[in-house]
């Protein structure tokens, strides 16, 4: 078997390129079943990325057996495909018209509180591994400028790293500030043991690169997710991603815990962003849903929307999903998340929250459907701090 020397392997790994990408996805191949390599806390391997990566192609890798989450691993949902002929048993789907007297409402999907319970969870796990092996995950946040919205995320995520007895810290700088102090912020948290997972909260300041920025996250405490190598093992069947995109990944358990069946349904994602819309769609179909995607080119969403079963729309658009793209009896996924002001609203700072789909609308006509606030956005924090303690447990060995 051949093997590739590297005489100065630090800087030839600060130098990555998409070459070096494929060669260490190729090297993984290559060398994960035959790699066993116990993690030394005092030295740090030469190259993190390949060893973690080998090590934990899957999340049971450590031996860490997570009950908290109702989403089993990938792989397990990764059936060989075998074709059969249905053709003369096709039977055209029925959508039925609801009557002008029928005023039927959608089951409301509580989000808050299946994140609660989610979190309460890791909060025992928490404790646990703090009484076997006194440690606890670590969280470490970067939040650039004051937008409104982002301060609000933030401060959700600090109140439930709070209650689940995480370690946290928060870095905040001004929209002002350059790239070098944000890459210097990463950097610090990269280095420090006690931190098992790092979150730059987007979006950032148009003037500052977003993905040279999260280009410096260590693959194994991106609990984002976004990492190039995170998402190809989410896009390829046989593989485990470290970590699954938080909003995606929540989005998905939600279904699971509401008894929405995934396998052989129709859903259409709305939106094609790198945090929702494309690892969801990637996600669902690992879930074997048959996706569709809609963008801003599509030039009929309106119909496509109507074929789902499985509606998920998050492109940060005010009510843009109405009650006539909905099939009755789908079930509507709202992602997005719009501030309106309003003189006493909800949210701190006089304003309430809206999403992509007219709930008004919508939920006449979908069976069940996600409530904006309240619904998906409780998920992404609970999904983060499951991340995070999957880190943990991955680098301690917490079984």
């Amino acid at each position: 078997m051949g093997e590739i020397e590297h005489k100065n392997d630090d800087a030839y790994f600060g130098k990555a390129t998409d070459i070096f990408w494929l060669l260490q996805i190729r090297l993984v191949e290559i060398t994960q079943d035959f790699i066993e390599e116990e993690d030394d806390d005092d030295q740090p391997s030469t190259n993190p990325l390949l060893l973690s990566t080998s090590r934990t192609l899957n999340t049971s890798a450590t031996g860490y057996d997570n009950q908290i989450l109702k989403s089993p691993p990938l792989v397990s949902l990764d059936f060989p495909d075998v074709w059969t002929s249905s053709s003369t048993n096709y039977n055209p789907p029925s959508t039925p018209k609801l009557g002008s007297d029928e005023k039927e409402i959608a089951r409301v999907i509580d989000g808050k509180q299946i994140a609660e319970e989610i979190i309460s969870a890791v909060g025992v796990e928490v404790r646990r591994m703090k009484n076997r092996i006194d440690e606890v995950p670590g969280l470490g946040v970067i939040l650039v400028g004051e937008r409104r919205d982002s301060l609000t995320y933030v401060r959700n995520k600090m109140k439930a790293c709070e209650e689940a007895g995480f370690k946290f810290d928060l870095t905040q700088f001004s929209d002002k500030c350059n790239e070098d102090e944000v890459i210097d912020a990463i950097m610090r948290f990269n280095t420090d043991p006690s931190f098992h997972g790092i979150l730059v909260q987007l979006p950032l300041p148009q003037h500052l690169n977003e993905d040279k920025i999260l280009g410096v996250l260590r693959l194994e405490k991106d609990v984002d997710g976004f990492h190039p190598m995170n998402m190809g093992h989410l896009a390829m069947r046989g593989r485990e991603p470290l970590f699954i995109p938080c909003t995606p990944k929540g989005c998905v358990e939600l279904l699971i815990r509401s008894g929405v069946e995934i396998m052989g349904k129709n859903a259409v994602v709305i939106g094609r962003s790198n945090i929702v819309g494309l690892p969801l769609s990637l996600l669902l179909q690992r879930h074997n849903a048959t996706v569709s995607v809609v963008n801003e080119s599509t030039s009929n969403p309106e119909e496509i929307t109507r074929e789902a079963d499985i509606v998920v729309s998050a492109v940060g658009i005010p009510n843009l999903v109405r009650g006539d793209w909905i099939k009755p009896g789908a079930v509507v996924v709202d992602v997005g998340t719009h501030p309106v002001e309003e003189e006493g609203g909800c949210e701190e700072g006089g304003y309430r929250l809206i999403g992509d789909v007219c709930f008004e609308e919508a939920s006449r006509v979908a069976s069940s459907i996600t409530p904006v606030p309240g619904g998906v956005g409780p998920m992404t924090v609970a999904m983060l701090l499951c991340n995070t303690l999957e880190s943990a447990a991955r680098k301690y060995n917490f079984v």
